[in-house]
């Protein structure tokens, strides 16, 4: 059957799938740099790409092949294009289809690395990028340039949990004839589709949820069109940030328990957000799955489940929250998120330190922000570290 004619589950663990030489019930590692023809015509059709044949494994190999077709049957886009790490999606993006002179709007608590990367080292090529509240479609609008060429937003945001209306970017980038690109990692297809409502591209750090697990790094890139497509993957060969087929085998093998990984996490963010938004510790929670959230509604609309993702405000400011940080024991005191385990983190503390605090303030990231990434573990369990945490704050 057709990967996009069977449910979301039974796509997890066949969509992908192809026939090696010998049957096997799961993708082969073809952990190998290079790969033989058949012949000099054979090479030759190879390069000029009229065989489906491999050639090196910066270009093609078919277990990173299978991860792709994966990915994009979950996102149900065109083709897909696996490389080495979410930084490296981003930079393929911005170096693909970005040019002196270009302008790009994007979220203001966008992912920390792809407005770095962006303001310090793209605006030297004479790139411009404004940062906004995304959320709000008026500022959106007032924010495009006649140079504007780039809608790049996170919805969720990280690390702020707010969230933009995917119907309304793409309005206004038909508008303006824009290309619109979303960073799905928060919500993973499982929760979200982008490509759906009219995105052009989406894409992931593999690295969270869809791989699961904490153990390797990825990143992945759907287009909606074949045009675009055709325009990034030479750019990932030519940076050099494809993925190894070791990394690609990996995250397959964690696609298979997306949904039941998504599922437990979320259960467990539910009754977390709930407890946390009761705490008389806590200031405010900003969880997508409680009625408290501005965006509540909208949530409801253009995904399919709140997620496993928390922010909380803690009352005592830095101070308060660098001190929760250091009473935590079940939970784990890291950054990154998606996986079986819950992580911890205090933005303003940790990863966004060498910020400087009107800049932080501007993007919603305050000095009690604490971001918690829900894992899979006995709800009860993380509840009880929590509060003895509190105790010490």
């Amino acid at each position: 059957m057709h990967s996009k004619k069977i449910g979301f589950n039974s796509r997890l663990i066949h969509a992908g799938m192809f026939d090696d030489q010998f049957g096997s019930a799961t993708v082969p590692i073809y952990q190998t740099s290079t790969f033989k023809f058949k012949n000099a015509d054979h090479g030759a059709a190879c390069f000029a790409g009229e065989s489906d044949g491999y050639i090196y494994t910066r270009i093609n190999n078919p277990t990173i092949d299978s991860l792709e077709k994966l990915v994009t049957s979950l996102e149900e886009g065109y083709k897909g294009i696996a490389m080495s790490s979410g930084m490296g999606a981003v930079n393929t993006i911005y170096s693909a289809l970005l040019k002196p002179g270009d302008h790009m709007i994007s979220t203001a608590a966008v992912y920390g690395p792809s407005r770095v990367v962006m303001e310090k080292h793209y605006s030297k090529y004479g790139i411009e990028s404004s940062y906004i509240d995304t959320g709000d479609p008026d500022k959106m609008r007032e924010a495009v340039q006649p140079n504007t060429r780039m809608l790049f937003i996170e919805t969720p945001a990280n690390p702020t949990m707010d969230i933009t209306d995917l119907k309304e970017v793409v309005k206004i980038a038909r508008e303006h004839n824009l290309i619109t690109v979303a960073d799905n990692t928060f919500c993973s297809p499982y929760l979200q589709k982008p490509l759906n409502f009219g995105f052009d591209i989406v894409f992931h750090s593999i690295t969270k949820f869809l791989n699961g697990h904490a153990d390797i790094v990825g990143g992945i890139i759907v287009t909606r069109e074949k045009e675009l497509h055709d325009i990034l993957r030479p750019m990932m060969v030519n940076l050099g940030c494809n993925m190894d087929p070791h990394q690609a085998y990996m995250v397959i093998r964690g696609l298979k328990t997306l949904s039941l990984r998504m599922e437990r996490s979320q259960e467990n963010a539910i009754k977390m957000a709930s407890w946390l938004e009761k705490h008389p510790k806590v200031a405010w929670v900003k969880y997508p799955g409680l009625p408290s959230h501005p965006k509540f509604e909208l949530a409801k609309k253009q995904m399919n489940g709140p997620g496993a993702m928390i922010s909380f405000e803690l009352k005592g400011g830095l101070e308060a929250g660098k001190r929760l940080m250091n009473n935590v024991n079940l939970c784990i005191l890291a950054v990154s998120l998606g996986g079986v385990e819950t992580l911890i983190q205090h933005p303003a503390s940790m990863t966004h330190s060498k910020m400087d605090m009107e800049s932080r303030e501007r993007s919603g990231i305050t000095n009690g922000l604490v971001r918690l990434s829900v894992g899979i573990e006995n709800v009860e369990d993380l509840l009880g570290d929590l509060d003895e945490a509190f105790e010490k704050v």
